[in-house]
């Protein structure tokens, strides 16, 4: 399945500085690790040392957080779009 993922500007410089990136994958895991297989750089930014995706990193499927789905295992159609998005803090005094 075709799918694109959305790069924030912050993830950029380890995608060549793409904002979308075309990739395969039938569930939001299998894209993401194409992501990573094609971008190294990037994996270690996206995965902790246990393999799971880092807690302050949101992807959403559509307007849809996986985690609100099925996690790694959300299944995707053909031409779906997903997004990462990190987590900001930080600001105030």
């Amino acid at each position: 399945m075709a799918v694109t993922i959305q790069i924030p500007t912050a993830l950029r410089n380890f995608t060549d500085r793409q904002g979308e990136v075309a990739v395969e994958g039938a569930t939001a895991g299998a894209a993401i690790a194409a992501l990573a297989d094609r971008y190294p750089d990037i994996r270690q930014h996206l995965y902790q040392d246990n393999g799971g995706i880092r807690s302050f990193i949101n992807i959403f499927a559509g307007d849809t957080n996986i985690k609100k789905l099925q996690g790694l295992d959300t299944p995707l159609s053909d031409g779906a779009v997903l997004m990462l998005v990190p987590a900001i803090a930080g600001g105030g005094r």
